[in-house]
């Protein structure tokens, strides 16, 4: 396994384990994005193979600092590769390179080389995003659940019009020709926003009591679409896993199968029936738990006018409608869109209960991985206890 795909799964894991879920924003997911955003640039820009490893490791480690605490996080990345990079005997020079790199994501730097201006250009890369509104959402919202501040909707866009339009710019040419465009366009919806906000104040107060409709909190929203994006993102992790299983063992039991069993009829095999019957049991066991881990549990039931007043279905899932006429459906959705306490109740349900799915998919795969280490130990040792004692 190479360096990148082993910083890669170090960081996963140290996210996963170490990481508060306050932090909506400085996370894996963005971690991500910006390591894909540098090879967008380093694909359209001359850099030497061992460059473009060392600027892909300081954005996998820019933001690792966060599992500590947000302030000086630089630093405290810093030294999380360090003793990674140490203990996988990476050069010193080349770990004191990407040191530099990771302090280069300061949001005061100023770039002085072509690698810190890719690392600083891929860290800002969101201000050119088409979801650029959901992302600032996820920052406000960690910045207000880790006490930075909280803002309103005129102070968070006006500090981000000032963001886009001032205090920030790309450095390489790849970013100034292909995102600049759409940092334009974001910085014009950002303008217009305002606008909006401006007309808002010269209505009478009077008249907003009277006409304006309630509005959900902008940061519930944000909470259940966070959510719901990283239940779906670990239900993804563990089917990949389990479909990971499904293969490696399925080749086992066409190799026995096809080269092993056939040669166990014969007397001078026969110290190898044994072993050859626990490797296909465990290879068996391990598809089994894998299969029931990925195996869809659809709960069906019908539902009356009367339930749907009483707040007892849950609309948002498929299993609880899918046996209702449209036109009972059609008015049932037209009772919770009204109901925004009725929304959210339907939507806090629908977290549970991908939980509870989430931690049957866990539990099932901690199983299986145990079943198979345990099943490859044991025929190992079983192979080499049969030809010992031949």
């Amino acid at each position: 396994m190479d360096i990148l795909q082993k910083a890669k799964d170090y960081v996963e894991t140290l996210f996963k384990d170490k990481l508060s879920s306050v932090y909506f924003y400085h996370n894996f997911i963005h971690t991500t994005f910006t390591v894909n955003k540098a090879e967008e640039i380093l694909k359209n820009t001359p850099v030497s193979e061992k460059d473009q490893e060392k600027v892909l490791l300081a954005l996998w480690f820019h933001d690792t600092g966060y599992i500590e605490c947000a302030k000086d996080h630089e630093e405290k990345g810093v030294e999380i590769m360090k003793d990674f990079l140490q203990k996988e005997n990476y050069p010193e020079n080349a770990i004191d390179d990407i040191a530099k790199l990771i302090l280069a994501t300061k949001i005061t730097y100023e770039p002085q080389n072509l690698l810190e201006k890719i690392v600083k250009d891929a860290d800002c890369s969101h201000f050119a995003s088409h979801d650029y509104n959901d992302i600032s959402d996820a920052l406000r919202k960690e910045w207000e659940l880790t006490n930075v501040r909280c803002f309103s909707n005129d102070e968070w866009n006006s500090g981000n019009l000032d963001m886009l339009k001032h205090k920030h710019r790309f450095y390489t040419d790849y970013a100034k020709q292909n995102w600049q465009p759409l940092k334009d366009k974001n910085i014009r919806k950002i303008e217009k926003k305002l606008e909006k906000e401006e007309d808002k104040k010269e209505t009478s107060e009077s008249k907003k009591s009277k006409d304006k409709e309630p509005k959900s909190d902008r940061s519930v929203d944000t909470l259940f679409r966070v959510t719901l994006s990283n239940h779906t993102r670990l239900s993804d992790i563990a089917d990949s896993k389990a479909n990971i299983l499904l293969s490696v063992n399925a080749i086992i039991i066409s190799v026995c199968l096809s080269v092993l069993v056939p040669k166990l009829d014969t007397p001078k095999n026969s110290h190898l029936i044994i072993p050859s019957f626990i490797l296909l049991l465990s290879a068996v066991l391990t598809i089994i738990f894998a299969i029931l881990s990925t195996k869809p549990n659809v709960t069906k039931a019908r539902f009356t006018a009367k339930d749907v007043a009483d707040r007892k279905v849950n609309l948002l899932f498929f299993g609880n409608f899918n046996r209702m006429v449209f036109e009972d459906y059609q008015d049932a959705m037209n009772i919770l869109i009204k109901d925004r306490d009725y929304i959210y109740d339907s939507m806090v349900k629908d977290l549970y209960y991908l939980g509870k799915v989430l931690d049957r998919k866990y539990r099932l795969l901690s199983i299986t991985y145990q079943i198979f280490m345990a099943g490859i130990v044991i025929s190992v040792l079983s192979f080499g206890y049969a030809f010992l004692t031949l």
